[in-house]
């Protein structure tokens, strides 16, 4: 297998999921492998950047990798073509671009950013008066607009305001208060703003902390894909920008008990790598991914393993059970949402948590649907998607 995500660069970084494939390679290993066979986890640097990610999907080729398991990168146009021209199956990537949810060879274990933004749409109907959406200009940022409306008109809520902003700026203050000025417009009910610039909402807050002085209180909420519990840290926790922050994630919050096997997977193998936490959404999704791999090897049993065998298995109607952490995830040919350009898209469960006292929590209220999770496939059928 082959696990890759971007590391010591000057974006993204996500060194938790190569670290956790490897945890998970030793701790299988150390009890007896699947069918006694070892698990070999390679691991690749995509650098952030479209030459590094051919370059990684180029070398899992040449290494014969039986599937790419649990790894990060923002240019599926780069990795998914030499991919599918060896076979290779592409399992739980982070859903950070929506080839993940075209591709044949792609098994995303999360709705991405799609289930994400209706989700977070949904939740800020009942509560939010002008929202504003602040996004990157860009052809994947065309996309958002519709996945947040979407959300807000199930909700009863009109569209969102819709900002545009460079991806690579290094401040935002024109659209910080442009945004504040939108949200701020109805007197009667209290405005949000929601800033979903990948890995630039940070410096979107910095620019935001400093001109909400002048404008009345607004409520801030985000998407996973931008912030996480690392994101939350590094900013100042309970005093950063992001306090009391919602925020739609794609599985259970990191205190709940369903990660219990995962964090033992740590403890034994990765005990003190402070590149693993377990409240990150990386090394989440990569602990999810190698449970789809470890359900297809099962399923293999003493045949052969290739990549060839484990895409069949997966094509061929395997259904995993993640002990909760997601619905049982199956890939048909093509899923419901096939008509919104979304045929892979198999789960798109949310969670809404709110960030208090610098950790992200369960929000006490949900967004409907059971335990705090609700399933965002009838919201997103009805996206207006460009």
């Amino acid at each position: 297998m082959m696990t890759w995500a971007p590391q010591d660069t000057d974006a993204t970084n996500k060194p938790g999921m190569p670290a956790m494939a490897l945890a998970y390679a030793k701790w299988v290993n150390s009890h007896g492998g699947i069918h006694g066979r070892r698990l070999e986890v390679l691991t690749c640097n995509d650098h952030n950047d479209s030459v590094g990610a051919a370059k990684c999907a180029r070398r899992a080729a040449a290494e014969n990798v039986v599937a790419v398991v649990g790894s990060y990168s923002q240019f599926g146009d780069s990795y998914l073509a030499p991919l599918e021209g060896a076979g290779i199956p592409y399992i739980g990537g982070y859903g950070v671009t929506n080839d993940e949810f075209t591709g044949s060879m792609s098994y995303p274990v999360n709705g991405g950013q799609p289930a994400l933004l209706a989700g977070l749409g949904k939740a800020l109907a009942a509560g939010c008066g002008n929202v504003a959406l602040v996004r990157p200009d860009s052809i994947a940022g065309d996309q958002l607009p519709a996945l947040l409306d979407s959300g807000l008109k199930a909700g009863g809520h009109a569209d969102a305001g819709d900002q545009l902003a460079a991806e690579d700026a290094t401040e935002y203050a024109g659209q910080a208060e442009q945004a504040l000025r939108y949200a701020t417009e109805d007197e009667t009910k209290k405005g949000c703003v929601v800033p979903a610039l990948g890995d630039r909402t940070d410096t979107f807050m910095d620019s935001f902390r400093r001109a909400r002085e002048n404008f009345p209180d607004v409520r801030t909420a985000t998407v996973l894909g931008s912030v996480d519990q690392t994101v939350i840290n590094a900013t100042g926790g309970a005093s950063g920008p992001y306090e009391g922050a919602y925020i739609t994630g794609w599985y259970p919050v990191a205190t709940d008990p369903r990660w219990d096997p995962m964090k033992k997977v740590i403890n034994e193998e990765a005990f003190g790598d402070n590149r693993i936490d377990p409240a990150d959404a990386g090394v989440q999704t990569t602990w999810i991914a190698y449970q789809v791999l470890r359900a297809a090897l099962e399923k293999i049993g003493d045949g052969e393993v290739s990549a060839d065998t484990v895409r069949r298995t997966l094509n061929d109607g395997l259904r995993v059970s993640t002990g909760g952490l997601t619905p049982t995830l199956h890939w048909p040919y093509e899923g419901k949402l096939a008509a919104v350009g979304f045929p892979r898209l198999v789960n798109a469960d949310v969670t809404l948590q709110v960030v208090r006292d610098g950790k992200l929590v369960a929000a006490g209220k949900g967004i409907g649907g059971s335990n705090g999770i609700a399933d965002m496939t009838s919201t997103l059928e009805h996206a207006d998607v460009p």
